[in-house]
């Protein structure tokens, strides 16, 4: 018993040297392993702060200050201006707003009227300098046709009979003001029955039958402000514009006779009758008010 115990490894001088060595060799090596751990811990940067000590941009994000706004964008919303929406061109818009689609296009500064963009501002409206030259000679012309006459014959008379004209012409004035852009008279611009009356939802205007070549009549005095077929639905279309409120539409038009810019007058023909982009022979004729839509046989006469 007592020889077993003297030669136990830890009893033994060698052995308890070799124990505190392996003890040492143990706590150095675990020091060593927390110590590299520790080392590749704190050299990773955190997934979160990738990139932000160069100021970059997260991926996917748009800088504000790229963006480039919209042509005319800071006029959204007010009177006289419009919106374009997904599917608008210069045409339509025109024809919504009681303008011709070139003035728009002058107003907006248009370097090219093709092209036009979702969300981007349009004057529809001229602006304060243009209509007032706009307005004068439509109120010269209204009223030159009568004081002429009086002014030639004013030196021939004596001052009695010129006391008459001075009467004369302020009933001049008058009539003018009550024949105002509200007053036009219309005709039929074709001699077919209707097929469609006005709709507001499914028809702009009304469908009136014939055959192909048949005449197309403009329904009042007027300037050609469209001639072609730009406008999806309504084939080849001619579109007067009468004065300040009406407009009037000729659609699906086999022939077109009269050329944009061009002045006609009530009961010119002005296209021959047929069916392009149409499902028969037929004329779509519409009336528009400052651009709105408005039943034609409110305002054309009775057959």
């Amino acid at each position: 018993m007592t020889a077993s115990l003297s030669t136990a490894p830890e009893n033994r001088p060698g052995g308890q040297r070799a124990g505190r060595l392996l003890t040492t060799c143990f706590l150095a090596a675990a020091v060593l392993l927390l110590s590299a751990c520790g080392t590749r811990s704190l050299g990773r940067a955190p997934v979160e702060d990738r990139g932000a000590g160069m100021g970059r941009a997260p991926v996917g994000a748009v800088d504000p200050a790229s963006v480039k706004p919209l042509p005319g964008a800071e006029n959204a919303g007010k009177p006289g201006y419009y919106t374009v929406k997904p599917g608008d061109t210069l045409i339509r818009i025109g024809l919504d707003t009681g303008q011709n689609w070139r003035d728009i296009g002058r107003w907006s500064n248009l370097e090219n009227p093709n092209l036009i963009e979702v969300g981007q501002v349009l004057r529809v409206t001229p602006p304060v300098e243009s209509s007032v030259a706009v307005s004068r000679p439509v109120t010269s012309s209204s009223v030159t046709p009568t004081p002429p006459a009086p002014a030639s014959s004013a030196p021939a008379t004596t001052s009695a009979s010129a006391a008459k004209p001075a009467t004369s012409a302020p009933s001049t004035p008058p009539a003018a003001a009550s024949g105002g852009d509200d007053d036009v008279a219309w005709i039929w611009p074709a001699q077919g029955t209707v097929l469609a009356g006005f709709d507001e939802a499914k028809n702009k205007g009304m469908d009136i039958a014939g055959k192909t070549g048949d005449p197309v009549m403009a329904s009042a005095d007027g300037r050609v402000v469209y001639a072609g077929a730009g406008l999806r639905g309504y084939g080849n279309l001619i579109i007067l514009k009468h004065n300040n409120t009406f407009l009037t539409a000729y659609a699906h038009n086999h022939t077109l006779l009269v050329k944009e810019d061009q002045s006609v007058r009530k009961g010119q023909k002005i296209a021959e009758m047929g069916a392009s982009d149409a499902d028969r022979v037929k004329l779509h004729f519409e009336i528009r008010k400052q651009g709105k839509p408005v039943d034609p046989a409110k305002f054309l006469p009775a057959k």
